[in-house]
């Protein structure tokens, strides 16, 4: 039986081990955390039914490959969908954007940015070939084809929050993916995000796949007769195939046998880093149930979005606390990646206060930080010219990461689509 060995026990990762372990590979899945998920994990706290995830997270109606994988696996029942509120910052106060009829009752445009919005939205959703469209960076294609009004109302806020410094560089292929691929209506599993990774993890284990938690790769290298080396604690274990989950730069520092074009592919690619803190509240945020706050920074947000998940998901599961994150995607460097909890606490009251007054410090029962410094890809113009290939040229050394996605974001369903697609080579080279 050939070896496999993956490298993360993501969810990308354990959609590969699934497809390989059906053709009787012998897979083993090495992950540095103690349970399975990788971005997409979650926690659970005394009295609570549900999982919380520590990055938001929710699915589209349109995730054809995750829902897919979850009917295979017999967890369709499982799934929830709802429609939550997602709305817009203009002039002091929030509104609705997520439907024609919201586009129409905005009132921050005049008829012709509405009739502007309605026709260049439609054609992006309709266009069926991205190619083109990353030859120009997202700020220029927009404000040209939108408009001032419309692009640095709606979509700039969403550029810079999202690439920070970058938000001039990336290119409109990726934001035509979020037409093309997103819906109002988002789902989510029975129990949490959690819930469905330790299902999919017990389904692996059925299948003969082996987990090794609390464990980090020192090195890879290639070995005599096509084998590959991992170094693990201290110890080298061979196998007959490797597929690295990594971050693109961790896999050059693990993996220097690459040669110099493939690590310069892999140095090129830029990413952000993640901060969330999430707060336990006694008591609902937003009382008109709206879901996800898009918070642009020049109105003086500290942080690209409030999420009130307990708008999408009962607080009921939750023993009753209403739970909200406020997160952003920000370069490693930046000073969230050092401050405490309480520090960042104490720099977001007052913005909280500002978009509901009657919020009280008061209100807050717990709160939890996370953070990791690869989190967002940045997309540049021509991004597809950059991006390395699964096949790596180390023999049987095979790669599948977030910045592989494109011109789609990152996300479980994206994920899922390149990890099976990384088992089909590793399958049929």
């Amino acid at each position: 039986m050939k070896t496999a060995a993956i490298i993360g026990a993501g969810v990308g990762g354990m959609a590969a081990a699934y497809d390989l372990a059906k053709v009787s590979k012998q897979v083993t899945i090495f992950e540095k955390e103690s349970s399975p998920g990788g971005l997409a994990s979650g926690f659970k706290e005394s009295g609570w039914e549900w999982s919380l995830e520590k990055y938001y997270h929710h699915w589209f109606s349109s995730d054809h490959s995750i829902l897919s994988l979850i009917e295979e696996l017999g967890f369709k029942d499982k799934v929830r969908f709802y429609r939550p509120k997602t709305v817009v910052y203009y002039e002091g106060d929030f509104y609705p954007m997520d439907s024609p009829i919201a586009a129409l009752l905005f009132p921050g445009f005049s008829l012709i940015d509405k009739m502007r919005f309605g026709f260049v939205t439609v054609y992006l959703r309709y266009l069926s070939s991205w190619h083109p469209l990353e030859a120009f960076t997202a700020h220029e294609w927009m404000l040209k084809y939108y408009g001032e009004k419309v692009y640095k109302t709606l979509f700039e806020p969403l550029l810079i929050g999202k690439f920070s410094q970058y938000y001039k560089e990336v290119n409109m292929a990726w934001f035509w993916a979020r037409f093309k691929a997103r819906t109002p209506s988002l789902g989510t599993y029975e129990g949490g995000f959690q819930a469905f990774l330790d299902d999919f993890a017990g389904k692996l284990k059925a299948m003969g796949v082996r987990f090794q938690f609390n464990t980090g790769i020192e090195s890879i290298t290639p070995a005599a007769d096509g084998k590959v080396s991992l170094k693990v604690d201290s110890k080298d274990l061979l196998f007959d195939q490797v597929l690295a989950t990594l971050p693109p730069k961790l896999l050059a520092k693990t993996a220097p046998a690459l040669n110099k074009g493939y690590l310069d592919k892999l140095d090129s690619l830029k990413s952000l880093g993640a901060v969330v803190l999430i707060l336990a509240l006694k008591r609902q945020f937003s009382n008109k149930g709206f879901y996800w706050f898009n918070l642009p920074k020049t109105a003086g947000f500290p942080f690209l979005a409030l999420v009130e998940h307990t708008n999408f998901v009962s607080a009921e599961h939750f023993g009753g606390n209403h739970l909200i994150y406020c997160g952003d995607y920000l370069d490693s460097t930046h000073e969230y990646f050092s401050l405490t909890r309480e520090e960042l606490i104490e720099r977001f009251l007052p913005n909280l206060k500002s978009i509901n007054p009657d919020f009280d410090e008061s209100w807050i029962k717990a709160s939890w930080l996370f953070r990791t410094p690869f989190a967002q890809p940045v997309p540049l113009v021509n991004h597809s010219q950059n991006i390395p290939p699964i096949k790596t040229p180390i023999d049987n050394l095979y790669f599948a990461s977030m910045s592989q996605v494109y011109p789609w974001d990152r996300g479980t369903n994206f994920a899922v689509e390149l990890g099976r697609n990384a088992a089909k080579e590793m399958n049929f080279p």
